[in-house]
């Protein structure tokens, strides 16, 4: 499981769900289900970061594997805790089986289709995805690397940074990795792109 979404299923009411300023019309839990899996089913957990809308439900995986950095971490149960985040939504990860991450790259099944790349700036621990599907190729899920395809187009770093430097150092590193992959870039915050992508229980191969 990559990020957990920004409205925890338990805000729930009426079919609609409300997290600050994110609105969803369908619960975590039911998505899953729609494909024939439980939050329980889930060997391992990993979060682009700590930010609320990438760790809504995170506590429904709390019996999974969660591969974070130590500086990640130590960011969520800080105290007192970021106002860019809601602690209650991840508090169960504190007692989660855990990898801590210290490499650049961590091979997840140990066969190269799902790494894990470290590209800190936006958080202390800020990571993205990369995926090498069969038939879809490669893909690079972005976090929030960039937020929008302007970002990358005109080179532009947020001021929200936790640092920028690190960020640009890790777009370097990325842009580097795309370049030489061939990998599609899904900016998880580009709604227009998105809005074209295939939805559960639809799926890439």
């Amino acid at each position: 499981m990559w990020d957990t979404g920004p409205v925890p299923d338990g805000n729930f009411k009426g079919g609609v769900g409300t997290m600050r300023y994110a609105t969803a019309t369908k619960t975590l839990t039911a998505q899953l289900a729609e494909i024939g899996y439980s939050p329980a089913d889930i060997k391992y957990l990993a979060l682009s970061h700590f930010h609320w809308d990438h760790v809504g439900n995170s506590n429904l995986f709390a019996g999974s594997t969660w591969l974070v950095t130590k500086a990640e971490r130590d960011t969520m149960f800080a105290d007192p805790p970021s106002p860019r985040t809601e602690p209650q939504n991840f508090s169960a990860l504190r007692n989660s089986k855990t990898v801590f991450l210290t490499r650049a790259d961590y091979d997840v099944f140990g066969d190269k289709t799902v790494i894990i790349k470290a590209a800190p700036g936006h958080s202390p621990g800020h990571q993205v995805l990369f995926l090498r599907l069969a038939k879809t190729g490669p893909v690079l899920v972005s976090g929030d690397l960039y937020h929008y395809p302007e970002e990358r187009a005109k080179n532009k770093v947020p001021t929200t940074e936790f640092r920028a430097d690190q960020t640009v150092a890790s777009r370097k590193n990325i842009e580097a990795f795309l370049k030489k992959t061939g990998a599609q870039l899904w900016i998880q915050h580009d709604l227009i792109a998105n809005s074209k992508l295939r939805k559960a229980p639809d799926y890439y191969e």
